[in-house]
């Protein structure tokens, strides 16, 4: 992989970002009533101009330097999800204790930044302790607290949808690092027991399950939602009401600028630009694989594949939700849906693996042995 890839990654998340702003566009003709029509689409901008600054600092960067600091950057993301929690700085909105409110920054969702630092701290724990990846304490207990602090935090939230897909990411950081299969059995006997209570004592969560089931006979409560976004792909057809011309994000979709995105794009550009959005996470995934095969050493190769696998692990569960193949969880679709913190640091990940892509092919000479040093110089 080399220039090419990169030009393909870019490409790939320019399309997502700009069908991202055209629908927000279109969405805000629901707004249109307010006065402030466009409001949500100049946040976006705002929010985009940040995180192409971000990304481009991050792509310049050396990322091998996160290794260093990924214990603090550990530290500082944990209390800040643990601040979610505290009365006067924690911003809960419908039940979901997701958000602080910040200086200069205003409301930021802590969770988005765990996705990237919790990868950073695992590829620098593997290593560190490469050659310790099949123990169980080093290769699988002190990766799973690693993970599962952040994780239970984020879960306790309510955001389930966070913590899935961040859990689901680090279940695949631990297999690709070198953790030995038969201790995941373990870990899966203790979480789904762990996430089948915790549905069931959570009211809105289990509505959610049981509506699923059946959402026509569910439509008109906890069910609406997936059952408008179904009615919407079935408007769009194949090519489309037109832009602009969707109905169902004027029947009251919830979140239909967020989580609920995708079905208007189904509606009103059809099935084509829905399949184009799918090929895009693919394009992302397959030069993301890449680049963590291809990294010139241990940190950048997990980092990536880390870092690939918390981007496109939640545009799966987003699609799953919307088109009703997975139970509804509130989790929005990198860089389409509405939301600063999910672009800024969705972008910062691109950035990431660029980085890596950058300095793959960089040969450290003081890692090699003296014959090939040898080598090296008389080809210089």
């Amino acid at each position: 992989m080399g220039k090419g890839a990169s030009i393909f990654l870019c490409l790939a998340v320019a399309a997502l970002i700009t069908l991202s702003l055209v629908m927000l566009a279109s969405a805000s003709a629901k707004w249109d009533f307010t006065g402030d029509q466009y409001s949500h689409l100049v946040r976006q901008a705002v929010w985009l101009s940040i995180g192409v600054v971000v990304m481009g600092v991050t792509a310049r960067f050396d990322y091998r330097v996160l290794e260093k600091f990924a214990w603090p950057l550990f530290t500082m993301v944990c209390v800040a999800l643990i601040l979610c929690y505290v009365p006067g700085i924690g911003d809960a909105a419908k039940g979901e204790k997701r958000w602080i409110v910040l200086p200069v920054i205003g409301r930021f969702q802590p969770s988005e930044p765990a996705k990237l630092i919790v990868m950073i701290t695992l590829a620098a724990w593997f290593s560190k302790y490469r050659a310790e990846t099949k123990s169980f304490f080093r290769g699988f207990v002190a990766p799973s607290v690693i993970l599962g602090v952040p994780l239970m935090l984020i879960l306790f939230e309510t955001d389930m949808g966070t913590a899935a897909g961040l859990g689901a990411a680090g279940l695949i950081v631990l297999f690709v690092a070198g953790t030995r299969v038969r201790y995941f059995g373990t870990a899966l006997a203790i979480a789904i027991p762990l996430l089948v209570v915790m549905v069931k004592k959570d009211p809105v969560r289990m509505k959610r399950i049981v509506s699923f089931q059946d959402l026509d006979a569910t439509r008109l409560d906890a069910g609406m939602q997936q059952w408008l976004a179904l009615r919407a792909f079935g408007n769009g057809g194949v090519n489309g009401m037109g832009l602009g011309n969707g109905v169902v994000k004027q029947m009251n979709l919830p979140e239909h600028h967020t989580d609920f995105i995708f079905p208007v794009i189904g509606e009103e550009l059809g099935v084509f630009v829905s399949l184009g959005v799918i090929f895009c996470f693919v394009v992302i995934f397959l030069i993301g694989l890449g680049i963590s095969l291809q990294a010139s050493d241990r940190f950048g190769s997990v980092l990536g594949m880390g870092v690939t696998s918390v981007l496109v692990i939640p545009a799966m569960m987003n699609i799953g939700v919307t088109t009703a193949s997975l139970p509804n969880t509130g989790l929005p679709l990198p860089f389409v849906s509405y939301g600063g913190s999910s672009l800024v640091f969705s972008l910062a990940m691109v950035g990431v693996l660029l980085s890596i892509l950058r300095k793959s092919n960089v040969v450290d000479v003081t890692e090699m042995p003296a014959v090939k040093q040898k080598i090296l110089e008389v080809r210089l």
